[in-house]
């Protein structure tokens, strides 16, 4: 199962999103890396690093017990519980956590993360609390599935497609360089084509676009779906981090995407990028 930087992504914002709808302070999780095995790899509001890197197993611990039924789990005391088993009981001492939550991730009805969410004193976890906790889950299961057919179109698309994208971005920021309004009017006629063949009637070179985006817009999807960072992007733009941030919101928002991925994914379907 592949597991990327934007998933860690993803996940840090989902663990936010779960402690603001909840009101647990701590929050952690992770997604399935091989078999049945989870890695806790994503820490928010933490005290010690004694859960980063834990290895939970299907069937093992409250969040292993999570994976197996597939269904949120509830414990009041975690090292008192009868309800699991207790191999993890050293680093959740360690952290000092007494009631914890944890919620599955599920895509296409497989298992593929656990969120939690924890009090560092023995208290009943309320429906509100676990229905936050759930929700913030369901924000992951969308973004993954997302994810997922990008990768698949990526995969089906054939030998090079990649490399496509990475000319597209970098005649794109080297068109935003250019002084001459011809030149520069050619390069942007050599990214059109390129995204010609994958967008239809929707293209940026013909047709209408239901989605209309500013050239610096497209010019920072570009360097996003090429796998460049904010800092990456600005860099190649020759502008601020905060300057593509606020470019990648504004189209996020036009595209109706809540996540990077679904803005390249939606940028792609309109005929956008490559």
């Amino acid at each position: 199962m592949t597991t990327d930087a934007s998933d860690a992504v993803e996940m840090r914002n989902a663990l936010l999103r779960l402690r603001r709808g909840t009101g647990l302070p701590v929050a952690f999780g992770g997604l399935l890396e091989a078999g049945q095995q989870m890695r806790i790899s994503e820490l928010s509001g933490t005290a010690t690093h004694a859960l980063r890197s834990l290895v939970v197993t299907s069937g093992t611990g409250l969040g292993g017990k999570t994976v197996a039924l597939s269904r949120p789990c509830v414990v009041t005391d975690y090292s008192a519980s009868r309800q699991i088993s207790h191999e993890y009981d050293a680093p959740v001492a360690a952290e000092g956590l007494r009631s914890v939550l944890a919620v599955p991730v599920v895509v296409r009805h497989r298992v593929r993360g656990v969120l939690y969410g924890a009090l560092r004193t023995a208290l009943p976890l309320g429906g509100r609390m676990l229905d936050a906790a759930v929700e913030a889950a369901r924000d992951v299961e969308r973004a993954l599935v997302v994810r997922d057919e990008a990768r698949t179109l990526v995969a089906g698309a054939g030998p090079g497609w990649e490399q496509v994208r990475e000319a597209h971005a970098a005649l794109r920021a080297l068109a935003g360089r250019i002084a001459d309004p011809e030149l520069r009017a050619e390069l942007l006629g050599a990214c059109a084509l390129l995204t010609a063949e994958s967008a239809g009637p929707t293209a940026e070179c013909g047709g209408p676009v239901r989605v209309r985006l500013a050239p610096r817009e497209v010019d920072v999807l570009a360097c996003v779906a090429a796998g460049a960072t904010n800092a990456a992007a600005a860099g190649r733009l020759g502008v601020t981090p905060e300057t593509v941030k606020g470019y990648l919101r504004s189209a996020m928002r036009k595209l109706r995407a809540r996540t990077r991925g679904e803005a390249v994914v939606a940028a792609r379907r309109a005929g956008w990028l490559p």
